[in-house]
């Protein structure tokens, strides 16, 4: 790493700047599926994990960011919350399902409290490892959870229900935080971003090998009807 990292020191501030941008620009992804959501008048094909998963780690890493005192990362996490939040608000105005949404939010919501609550009740000095390790893991669930209807995936030959724009640009993100780790020399970072990178680049490479179906719109539909 360290030959690698010698190489790519004379560009530390230009990866740190792009990897910056890419992860403001990754928060504006969600617009896409609600773009999907609105066109075909329903939430069908659309899971609600990403929204959820965005708001928490938002919430989370705002916290992270007031814990290491670090302005940038407050602000760019104060974004993405008013996003999620927005994006919450557009699923719940088109799905059929509010009391589960209600629910799965008051869920989110309940884990956010808990661990805010423990990282106030945490010793400062250990507050900082131990709280970026939560966030880690949760971060890597996230990441992750898309491969839980793996087996649905290559049942159906589908990748239908899977956010191809959050996928895309999280590997983008992914890679250029592992550059910018391996310019830091940061071994914890590298790690980080190895395993997350890997995992989006594994889903990536089932849009390539079951793409999703054409999805109708449920106006689409009723015209269908009506001519039948």
């Amino acid at each position: 790493m360290d030959a690698l990292a010698d190489i790519l020191m004379p560009f530390k501030e230009t990866i740190g700047s792009i990897a910056a941008i890419v992860t403001i620009g990754q928060m504006f992804s969600g617009c896409f599926l609600c773009w999907d959501i609105y066109k075909q008048g329903s939430t069908r094909g659309v899971g609600i994990m990403p929204f959820l998963g965005g708001l928490v780690m938002s919430v989370l890493n705002l916290k992270f960011g007031y814990i290491l005192r670090d302005d940038t990362m407050i602000q760019v996490n104060f974004v993405g919350l008013a996003l999620n939040i927005v994006y919450l608000l557009i699923f719940f105005n088109y799905t059929t399902q509010k009391v589960k949404v209600w629910a799965q939010t008051g869920l989110a919501g309940a884990v956010s409290a808990a661990l805010i609550a423990y990282a106030n009740a945490e010793d400062p000095k250990l507050v900082e490892n131990r709280f970026g390790m939560i966030i880690t893991a949760f971060m890597f669930y996230l990441i992750a959870s898309p491969l839980f209807d793996l087996k649905e995936i290559i049942k159906n030959k589908s990748t239908e229900g899977m956010p191809f724009p959050i996928i895309l640009s999280g590997t983008v993100v992914t890679f250029m935080w592992l550059l910018y780790g391996i310019t830091l020399r940061n071994t914890f970072i590298v790690l980080q971003n190895i395993v997350a990178f890997i995992l989006c680049a594994v889903q990536l490479s089932l849009f390539v090998i079951y793409p999703a179906k054409p999805k109708t719109s449920e106006k689409t539909k009723t015209k269908a009807k009506k001519i039948d």
